[in-house]
């Protein structure tokens, strides 16, 4: 098969699925594995260039609307008649059910099933030990800093902080991406603050600009300096790679609860 993937947590679906070498062409944000940096880009997923896409002659393209905005490039599929899947996960049993969605679509059934199986064993896993967390921290996950967005209750990070033995700090409000501002995050008082700003390299994220806002050096998270500068790739995306971030947050918060994972 040609398969086009137009966002980054669609190619790491396909990765895990093990189908890249049936990639032939990616959107420009898509980095992982290293190799889809090779392929045709057709340029940002909100604005892909339907001409080159519809060149490449895929045999499937795969969409998602945990992009906001996208809804116009899967327009343009339609209109087009270019064959597509459009994928909308927020939870990791959504993103478990992706895998066998995507790999029904590429003919490859039974292995889908045996990658969904691997993936949620995984995420049981998980849960089952930070299910023994007694007191769990609670994390002020940061997507963007000002206007501050942030992810409510019906967001993937809401499971993933529970699977690392902690809480999200937002996890009352019935909302995907929460936008806020930096007095409400005083008010709330989070025990760790994760930095995870989308479109941003992790090595251009200065924490101590954080320590700087108004009021903010009242919180335990800063005096304590508890903060966390993490790879966008490993939280920011609806993909399999959240285990690999789950993981690594689970080893700072708890290293004696989950070491061998």
């Amino acid at each position: 098969m040609r398969i086009v993937s137009i966002c980054p947590s669609n190619t790491e679906i396909i990765d895990y699925l093990g189908l890249t070498p049936a990639l032939v062409g990616v959107d420009d944000y898509s980095d992982y594995p290293g190799e889809v940096k090779s392929l045709p880009q057709l340029g940002p997923d909100l604005s892909i260039n339907m001409d080159k896409l519809e060149s490449l002659k895929p045999d499937l393209v795969l969409s998602s609307l945990s992009v906001p905005g996208m809804e116009k490039n899967i327009e343009e599929l339609e209109k087009r008649k270019i064959p597509h899947i459009t994928l909308n996960p927020q939870s990791f049993t959504d993103i478990a059910d992706d895998l066998l969605t995507v790999g029904k679509a590429c003919g490859i059934g039974e292995h889908a099933i045996k990658c969904r199986k691997e993936f949620m064993s995984t995420v049981d896993s998980l849960k089952s030990i930070g299910a023994k967390v007694s007191h769990p921290p609670s994390l002020y996950w940061e997507w963007w800093p000002k206007p501050v967005f942030t992810p409510g209750k019906i967001n993937w990070l809401t499971e993933l902080s529970e699977m690392v033995g902690a809480k999200n700090l937002f996890d009352d409000v019935e909302l995907a991406s929460v936008q806020t501002d930096w007095e409400d995050v005083v008010r709330r008082k989070p025990d760790y603050i994760c930095l995870a700003w989308v479109g941003v390299r992790q090595d251009r994220v200065n924490p101590e600009l954080v320590k700087k806002r108004p009021r903010w050096s009242e919180l335990q998270a800063v005096q304590q300096d508890q903060i966390f500068v993490l790879e966008e790739a490993l939280y920011c995306r609806p993909s399999p790679l959240l285990l690999k971030g789950a993981v690594k947050l689970a080893g700072l918060l708890h290293p004696d609860l989950y070491r061998g994972i």
